[in-house]
């Protein structure tokens, strides 16, 4: 039987093993998103079945659990709008076909993809949130009313602003609660802390003002505006673009502290809004099913392209593909009819394809 003195000198060794699985756990909660819309994701018993979040998360779970079915909504958002953005790349955020680390082990590895995913996430949970609070979901938040009086355009702030600080204080909660439990002095945690807040400040950065007219017959004396948060799709392209002209960082000690610097001293330090990676990435091209790599054999890719990313060369690997012809069916001589739809027939083309040799 261990006597305590052998518990305590192993129980350093057993959190050592808990935090050598880190990496997978802090976008594990994307899980949720296999889940049937028909389970119940809060109360305390629900809540500890929830596979893939971390215990700070369930704890969160059980005291906030009105906000769980956003969450859910988050993770949807990201799985959909990752595969919209990397459709043509050879990482096309495919998900893994069961279990909780949706985008298999890639989210490990300190990549650009990995940086790109947490950008994602954390702006989505915050978008979701949001929208929730303005709809009138949630008993604790509503529309942001602090936004009040005249603009230097000349026109009135009224309506329902979006009330982005309350899915922004939520998002933090949540999905940074991972890396603060991990501490602030390694690298990983350090990224990915930085990622969650750059994709949050994506959504900032991007609001819009919408506005609705007063007085006779639509003369707009008086214009009323409030504040919206943009489309979805809108940052999944601002994140894409910084995940294009992400930077390369490793850990530096400066004085007492550490910090994530940039790998070649001739590149600017990085912006708040910039995306960090630490390590390179897989080059992706060959079936790897124990990091989640589907590869690229049978991929669809562009054959008139040659430099742009959905180019068959770059997808494939190389000139590793192959042309075909097929039959499809379009949509064509459209019409419209008053009032108010478009007619049209359906027509059958034959068209080139071209896909990845297998």
């Amino acid at each position: 039987m261990p006597t305590v003195s052998t518990v305590i000198l192993t129980a350093p060794l057993l959190l050592l093993l808990l935090w050598a699985t880190y990496p997978t756990m802090a976008t594990n909660w994307l899980s949720l998103a296999r889940l049937p819309r028909s389970r119940p994701l809060s109360g305390a018993a629900p809540c500890a079945r929830l596979r893939g979040l971390t215990p700070g998360q369930v704890g969160v779970c059980r005291a906030r659990g009105e906000v769980m079915e956003s969450v859910r909504r988050a993770a949807e958002m990201v799985i959909e709008e990752c595969q919209h953005q990397f459709r043509n790349r050879r990482w096309n955020c495919s998900t893994t076909p069961r279990g909780i680390n949706v985008f298999g082990r890639v989210m490990n590895q300190g990549t650009r993809e990995a940086a790109f995913v947490h950008a994602l996430s954390s702006a989505a949970l915050a978008m979701a949130v949001t929208r929730a609070c303005t709809r009138g979901e949630l008993e604790k938040c509503g529309c942001d009313r602090k936004v009040r009086g005249v603009s230097p355009e000349g026109f009135q702030w009224s309506g329902c602003s979006d009330n982005l600080s309350y899915g922004v204080a939520f998002s933090q909660t949540f999905v940074d609660e991972p890396e603060r439990a991990k501490g602030l002095s390694a690298g990983r945690p350090l990224m990915n802390l930085h990622n969650n807040e750059s994709g949050r400040k994506a959504i900032l950065h991007n609001m819009q003002v919408e506005c609705k007219c007063h007085g006779v017959s639509g003369s707009c004396e008086l214009r009323t505006c409030w504040k919206v948060m943009p489309p979805f799709r809108r940052v999944g392209i601002v994140l894409k673009e910084r995940f294009d002209g992400a930077t390369e960082v490793r850990l530096t000690r400066i004085g007492s502290r550490t910090a994530l610097l940039p790998r070649d001293p001739q590149v600017k330090p990085p912006a708040a809004r910039d995306l960090l990676y630490l390590a390179p990435s897989p080059d992706f091209c060959h079936l790897d099913p124990e990091n989640g790599i589907p590869g690229t054999a049978g991929r669809r890719c562009n054959g008139t392209s040659r430099l742009a990313p959905d180019g068959c060369e770059l997808v494939c690997c190389g000139p590793g593909y192959r042309a075909g012809r097929a039959e499809v069916v379009q949509r064509c001589s459209c019409k419209f009819s008053w009032c108010c739809s478009v007619r049209c027939q359906q027509c059958k083309n034959t068209v080139t394809i071209h896909t990845c040799k297998v």
